[in-house]
């Protein structure tokens, strides 16, 4: 069926469902970057050590992957609206949770929760797309979406930074709580119901392991999962670690280290620009390639100027901007391929391919946190290693296995 049509049978138009991907998708990246200027405040706040600290976006990345395994039947069983909705109730408890936690461990409780918000958030979306596009189409959608809700990340750690130094690290999580509780007011008048193959045996746990194990038989669907992984570890990596590396290594002040993560999301911005010009005329495949040879590069520049010494800040944020335009090319392009096989099972699909990103996510986080040596290295040849591992991804499985054209 053409999109048109599903998006008339849904009763959407096609700006609206645009506005809400757009508007659900700042969520989980907000839920990030706007406290990480204030990662190393946490640890004097709390009277702790960083990798204490570091457990909240380790716990956050582990929840949110082990949730989807979860939320993904859910939407295939009951629906898109309730498991978005329901994920911004309970990321708006959590955010409150969070604000007013006495202890690092009540923190750690809250950002275990605001995961699995933020989850539900972002399974329900995915399938949402896949129920209304074809492939192609779909990689579009959510690159022009990503466009858009970059403008929250892109602001998000500035604000943070300014919001930390003024008013102490709660600030960040009520301004969690504030932008939460207006998009539960946004999507509950707004989204419509887009699942229309509910499938009844989604969550008995027979179906729902045969289902995962279809899901990780498909070629394309390991193919796009691991593009989307390599790419999203090294990004990561530098959420782990770049606020640690640039602050306590190399001097930066709160506010600049905000400005610092802002233009890596102005290069995830661009590259989702890139990505929106390819993808029609090039093909996911293709557009992979080139976006995992330019995080290569960029990955390399990065180690290489570490291994020769040089301690600049520059260093490290420049060659990542070239990383970040990769990731914005290769990340909507791998969530669409791997999801475009499952008409049926998009939600599950959708739960895997992020359960797998985020376990991945999680291990890359603590090995982050256990090799700080007070350098700029392990971090800048783990995200090294990461654009190598994207390039190796994209000329071996995904060339191979990753023709979705057939899907529609």
């Amino acid at each position: 069926m053409p999109h048109t049509a599903r998006l008339q049978a849904a009763g959407l138009t096609a700006p609206t469902v645009l506005a809400l991907v757009a508007a659900l998708s700042m969520l989980q990246p907000l839920a990030t970057d706007l406290y990480l200027p204030s990662l190393p405040g946490l640890a004097a706040a709390f009277g702790t050590d960083a990798a204490t600290v570091q457990w909240t976006l380790s716990v956050f990345v582990a929840a949110f992957g082990v949730w989807q395994l979860v939320a993904g039947p859910l939407s295939d069983r009951i629906g898109r609206v309730p498991v978005v909705l329901g994920g911004l109730a309970t990321f708006c408890a959590a955010s409150l949770l969070c604000m007013l936690a006495p202890t690092i461990e009540v923190l750690v409780a809250g950002r275990l929760l605001q995961a699995v918000g933020a989850c539900s958030v972002l399974v329900g979306t995915r399938g949402l797309v896949r129920d209304l596009y074809a492939p192609a189409e779909g990689a579009r959608v959510l690159a022009t979406a990503a466009t858009l809700m970059a403008v929250a990340p892109l602001l998000g750690p500035p604000l943070g930074a300014l919001a930390f130094e003024a008013f102490g690290w709660q600030s960040s999580f009520a301004l969690l709580l504030a932008f939460s509780l207006a998009l539960l007011a946004l999507t509950g008048s707004r989204l419509r119901e887009t699942n229309r193959h509910r499938n009844p045996h989604a969550l008995r746990p027979g179906p729902m392991l045969r289902t995962y194990a279809a899901t990780l038989r498909s070629p394309a669907f390991r193919a796009y999962t691991l593009a989307a992984t390599a790419s999203y570890g090294g990004l990561f990596a530098y959420l782990s670690g770049s606020s640690f590396v640039l602050v306590q290594v190399l001097g930066l002040s709160t506010a600049a280290y905000g400005l610092c993560l802002s233009a890596t999301v102005a290069g995830y911005i661009v590259g989702t620009l890139l990505c929106r010009r390819w993808v029609p005329t090039a093909g996911l495949q293709r557009t992979i390639a080139r976006g995992a040879a330019i995080q290569c590069a960029s990955g390399l520049a990065m180690a290489a100027l570490a291994l020769a010494g040089v301690a600049s800040p520059w260093a490290i944020v420049g060659p990542f901007f070239g990383y970040s335009i990769a990731h914005g090319v290769i990340q909507p392009s791998s969530q669409s391929g791997a999801v475009a096989p499952f008409a049926r099972n998009a939600g599950a699909a959708a739960a895997m391919l992020g359960f797998v990103m985020m376990l991945a996510a999680a291990a890359i986080g603590m090995w982050i946190g256990a090799s700080f040596d007070g350098s700029t290295r392990p971090l800048a040849l783990t995200i090294g290693a990461a654009g190598v591992a994207s390039l190796a991804v994209a000329w071996v499985f995904v060339r191979r296995d990753g023709d979705v054209s057939h899907h529609d």
